[in-house]
């Protein structure tokens, strides 16, 4: 007689399981996610963890030792030719990482990675790509287009893990790249593609690889409509790096953004310009960001934002005007729409601007998101300039946090913020009082602090 296979409820989320089918998963929240998948029985293990995902890249039993005894040594690193990627990646890329690159669909996540993998081959180091989505001539009409080509690089299309594992020892690759992971699957696991059960047992399996061999993978994911990576968040946690790409797909700019390191800092940003021949990284970001900036025109500002370890200007755009409906509507595009509403009920409080029957529309030039405090002041004095339609002066440049008081605090890396600006030509910086001294100003260049928001618009406005 044969024994039945035992099932759960798995939800697709967030990868909550249950012995029965809920409506509601009680782990996320979400409705109708909970998906039936066969209970994968594996064989006995000596020891509570032995050769379990704790202990990846092991095959010998190891013991614990002082951590004053254990020996380290900077990670090496394989540098490409994209300087803007190194940055993302925290100076390169790591031996035996596994990285994790989502995006939305047409972003241009294959054609980087492709363009990647050439750079490498041509270093002399074997590249693996493997595609589950594309043929090996699909993906070869691609590399000619971009003129990827190399013989170094090796072209594989496969879903099959088992194979994959085969093949990536066969070819002992120093970076093996696989787009994408919802499209691979294990046969012992009998769910479908691209869920909870197989995103994990294939990424485990990967992490194995990688840890083991001293492999650098990278992995696609695709996104879901609300823009975060699809599958369980499990997925972002077990990979060493994670990179969105984000960008508009009718706009030329691409921006990859480190939101997980573990080898570099987060919330590093390089910035890509889509064009016929594949991706070419912009060296100079602030420049592009300010190149289209009107003349003379009111709720227009500048402020230098901190992106990762990169100052970069941006210009920030508000649209103040009076309302028709009972409530005013406040629209944010680049920027926290609470962080609007709150500045703009200091405005009203502690400096007397009348905006509670004002429509207020606040946009980041260039599709970049600010999500730092250092960028409040900057708001703010848009808000207040399109308000009394008085435009700001063209070589002016804002930095502050506000708070509900209404004054204005120190920020961080303040000498990087006024050296990018002083580069690009801005005469002069409004800051925080408290941030000035202890640091030389670029000749040039006038540093005014501001200990309250009324102050900045004396300065910034004219009174």
């Amino acid at each position: 007689m044969v024994a039945k296979k035992k099932t759960k409820f798995i939800c697709q989320s967030c990868g909550y399981e249950s012995a029965k089918w809920m409506g509601k998963c009680p782990g996320c929240g979400e409705w109708n996610k909970m998906v039936e998948e066969f209970e994968v029985t594996k064989p006995a293990r000596r020891g509570a963890f032995a050769h379990s995902e704790l202990a990846i890249g092991t095959t010998d039993r190891r013991k614990a030792a002082p951590i004053t005894t254990i020996e380290t040594s900077q990670e090496p690193r394989i540098s490409t030719d994209s300087l803007e990627l190194n940055r993302a990646l925290g100076g390169g890329i790591v031996q035996g990482s596994l990285v994790l690159i989502g995006g939305d669909p047409g972003i241009g996540k294959s054609t980087l990675l492709l363009q990647v993998s050439s750079q490498l081959a041509r270093k002399q180091k074997k590249v693996l790509y493997i595609s589950g989505e594309e043929s090996v001539k699909q993906t070869k009409l691609r590399a000619n287009r971009l003129g990827a080509t190399s013989d170094n690089l090796y072209v594989y299309s496969e879903t099959d893990m088992d194979y994959i594992e085969q093949a990536i020892g066969e070819v002992s690759p120093d970076l093996v790249i696989i787009d994408s992971i919802q499209t691979v699957y294990q046969a012992a696991v009998t769910s479908a593609p691209g869920s909870v059960s197989q995103v994990r047992e294939c990424t485990s399996s990967l992490m194995r690889i990688a840890k083991t061999n001293e492999i650098a993978i990278f992995i696609v994911g695709h996104v879901t409509k609300e823009g975060s990576i699809a599958g369980p968040r499990l997925l972002e946690h077990m990979v060493d790096t994670v990179l969105y790409f984000e960008g508009e797909r009718h706009h030329t700019y691409r921006i990859v953004r480190a939101v997980k390191n573990r080898f570099g800092s987060t919330n590093e940003m390089g910035i890509f310009e889509m064009k016929e021949n594949g991706l070419e990284e912009v060296k100079n970001p602030s420049e592009i960001f300010l190149e289209e900036r009107s003349q003379g025109a009111s709720g227009s500002t500048v402020v230098a934002s901190m992106e990762g370890t990169r100052p970069v200007l941006v210009e920030v755009q508000a649209l103040i005007s009076p309302t028709s409906f009972g409530n005013p509507r406040r629209m944010a595009t680049g920027i926290d729409h609470n962080r609007v509403s709150l500045l703009m009920a200091v405005l009203e409080k502690r400096v007397g601007l009348l905006l509670q029957n004002q429509d207020a529309y606040l946009k980041v030039a260039g599709g970049v998101k600010l999500d730092e405090p250092a960028i409040d002041l900057a708001i703010a004095v848009s808000i207040a300039s399109s308000f009394r339609d008085k435009p700001t002066k063209q070589s002016d440049c804002l930095i502050g946090e506000v708070g509900l008081t209404g004054e204005v605090r120190r920020v961080s890396r303040i000498e990087q913020r006024v050296q990018e600006a002083a580069k690009l030509g801005f005469e002069r910086m409004i800051l925080p009082s408290n941030n000035i001294g202890g640091w030389t100003a670029p000749a040039g260049i006038e540093i005014v602090g501001v200990s309250t928001v009324a102050e900045a618009l004396h300065y910034a406005l004219g009174g």
